[in-house]
């Protein structure tokens, strides 16, 4: 048996591998463009993958996002700021593996205490705002001049640039992931009743 539930959570690491693959090559799977930004939706798979597999296995999924992230940036950006930004490892790799731990971590320290599900939502929560404050801190501290150009502002005014990016992307990402995440890995959960261990 033991066996057994370690190579299903091999086959599910590999699935879930596959789809953050294709969600980061695919357009309109796991970012969807807005001119200068793109909303991400493919974190939802590296905070289920955290939730059902551990911070461990979330990070390596954060991982390959991260690796697939600068891939795209470096063979077909959608946009200015990604071609310059994302080409970066340190922006486009360190924040997604991050995502993958911090939201294991917290579904971890939380699952024991709380409901099943808002311990879902809260790890949920924390990694879409890990995403969004880390890459964009990063871009703000390692970009400045090129987003001041790209966004045709002051030092001043980027603040208000980057925080309206968070209202604009951040927020509905949060909302999205709190919602689908819960969903998603209650249905995995319930068809393999040793992830829940």
């Amino acid at each position: 048996m033991m066996k057994r539930s370690k190579a299903y959570r091999v086959a599910i690491l590999g699935i879930l591998s596959a789809i953050i693959i294709l969600q980061s090559l695919v357009p309109m799977i796991g970012y969807l463009p807005l001119g200068f930004v793109n909303l991400t939706i493919v974190h939802i798979t590296v905070i289920v993958a955290a939730v059902i597999l551990g911070p461990t296995d979330g990070a390596i999924i954060g991982l390959i996002w991260g690796i697939f992230s600068l891939f795209r940036a470096l063979t077909s950006p959608t946009s200015p700021i990604e071609a310059i930004v994302f080409t970066n490892p340190i922006v486009s790799i360190i924040p997604r593996i991050l995502v993958g731990w911090f939201s294991g971590l917290v579904y971890k320290g939380l699952k024991p205490r709380f409901n099943k599900v808002l311990s879902m939502g809260f790890a949920a929560a924390i990694g879409s705002i890990t995403n969004t404050v880390l890459v964009l801190t990063l871009m703000r501290l390692m970009y400045t001049g090129v987003l001041m150009s790209t966004y045709k502002v002051t030092s001043g005014a980027l603040n208000g640039v980057l925080m309206g990016i968070v209202g604009a992307n951040g927020i509905p990402e949060m909302i999205g992931a709190i919602i689908l995440v819960p969903l998603i890995s209650m249905t995995i959960i319930k068809t393999n009743k040793f992830l829940d261990d």
